[in-house]
């Protein structure tokens, strides 16, 4: 299984991810974070992966 990560020293907190994948994704001190990983049902979360101006999000293979 997949799950969306952030990487927060790339994020510059623009907000997209948590735009496109509300449920996903939150702004926390102006850094996304990832609030549900197994919410990427409900959204795009490949959008907000592509999206990324910074390429700071990415998929991390969880093994299961």
């Amino acid at each position: 299984m997949k799950q969306p990560v952030v990487d927060s020293e790339a994020c510059i907190g623009c907000g997209v991810c948590a735009h496109l994948c509300p449920g996903v994704f939150e702004i926390v001190d102006e850094i996304s974070r990832v609030k549900d990983p197994g919410a990427c049902a409900s959204c795009d979360c490949q959008e907000a992966i592509d999206t990324c101006p910074v390429d700071a999000i990415s998929w991390r293979d969880t093994g299961a």
